[in-house]
């Protein structure tokens, strides 16, 4: 558990949960999945003293579940943001140990990219003064987000740094957010060069692709992406209409506010974008396969167009000895000193008269088609 106090531009830090509010600032108190149901009583306890309020038992099976997609809620006294992240790393706390990490074989199939895609959800519990998160015991954007915070604050200029600080729990959720979200750029470079890499060895018509399994994993793993990807959208679309509702209720300045709602507008651009990015994948993906079977189908076409245009030159040859093959008795070609000589060249002619008409109409060529490895 971390417990950071943000006054301004000075951050404080403990490991132990509060008892009261401060003068100034607020609280940040973080816990990975398995420490938050171990606290559980003692922060149910913590609400109800400070904030004469618990959270319900719904929102709290929603920061303890480690399937639930990204959504939002709220109450009257707090709001309850479910976020899955797209990151790297595949494991999850273990129920023994306490914020220890239990490496398990992940099931996913296709490229080494897609089965370290870890899509964990962070929950966040929003209050006037105090926010609580909840993450995966492998997150590495608590630690990253804290530790830049108390440098940001202990930098020589700390006064004019105080700018660049979060200035209530919303905004702070909204930067966790904001830098889960863009976690994914991380992977999108390496997640592209795997998949075009595949997509070469299927447009290759000379490679011989067998790996159809993985193929068809990696499509399935894209598309739950994408599904991952519309919920975060929808989640944070639920988030912004219900600002609206702020003016009202919370004692947030306008600036404040505006400033809220701009990130968060900028937040949903972000995940638009990752989406986007998710999505041309699997269509490029799927466009791949496609040409794939339009090639092997082209190929197969061209060869039995040459088979095809073989066997008619072949088909009056066949005619020919099949006509001098015939049992009669009164035959008088057949018993001419030149006639197999005559009826060779016969032969040999009509077929090269054959293979230049095909040649000549392109049925004796395949096709071949060049792709860049």
């Amino acid at each position: 558990m971390r417990n950071l106090l943000i006054d301004g531009h000075q951050i404080s830090e403990s490991g132990e949960l509060i008892s009261s509010l401060p003068s100034k600032g607020y609280h940040w108190l973080s816990f990975t999945r398995r420490e938050f149901e171990v606290e559980l009583v003692h922060i149910q306890q913590m609400l109800a003293k400070i904030y004469n309020f618990e959270v319900l038992e719904l929102h709290l099976n929603d920061l303890l579940n480690n399937q639930l997609p990204s959504h939002y809620d709220y109450t009257s006294e707090y709001d309850v943001l479910i976020f899955r992240r797209l990151a790297r790393g595949r494991s999850e706390s273990d129920p023994s140990n306490p914020g220890q990490i239990l490496h398990s074989a992940s099931t996913r199939g296709g490229p080494a990219i897609l089965r370290r895609i870890d899509t964990s959800p962070i929950g966040f519990l929003v209050i006037d003064r105090l926010i609580i998160t909840v993450h995966p015991a492998d997150c590495a954007v608590r630690d990253v987000f804290a530790n830049k915070l108390l440098s940001t604050a202990n930098s020589a200029n700390g006064a004019l740094s105080s700018g660049r600080l979060p200035t209530n729990p919303s905004d702070l959720m909204l930067r966790v957010v904001g830098v889960v979200v863009d976690g994914y750029l991380d992977l999108r470079k390496e997640l592209t060069r795997q998949l075009d890499h595949w997509q070469s060895e299927l447009i290759n018509p000379n490679a011989r692709f067998n790996n159809w399994s993985a193929l068809l994993d990696s499509r399935l793993t894209l598309h739950y992406l994408e599904e991952v990807c519309e919920d975060q959208r929808a989640a944070m679309q639920d988030w912004i209409e219900a600002l609206d509702a702020w003016l009202e209720t919370d004692s947030l300045s306008n600036k404040e506010l505006e400033l809220i709602k701009v990130r968060s507008r900028n937040v949903l651009e972000h995940i638009e974008r990752v989406a986007h990015h998710v999505g041309r994948l699997e269509q490029s993906a799927e466009t791949a396969v496609q040409m794939h079977f339009n090639i092997q189908t082209n190929r197969n076409n061209d060869v039995m167009k040459t088979l095809t245009a073989l066997t008619a030159i072949f088909l009056p040859l066949n005619l020919v000895t099949g006509f001098f093959g015939m049992n009669f008795e009164n035959f008088p070609f057949l018993k001419h000193e030149e006639g197999l000589l005559l009826t060779e060249v016969f032969m040999i002619l009509l077929a090269i008269a054959l293979g230049g008409y095909f040649w000549l109409n392109r049925y004796l060529t395949v096709s071949k088609t060049k792709s860049d490895t």
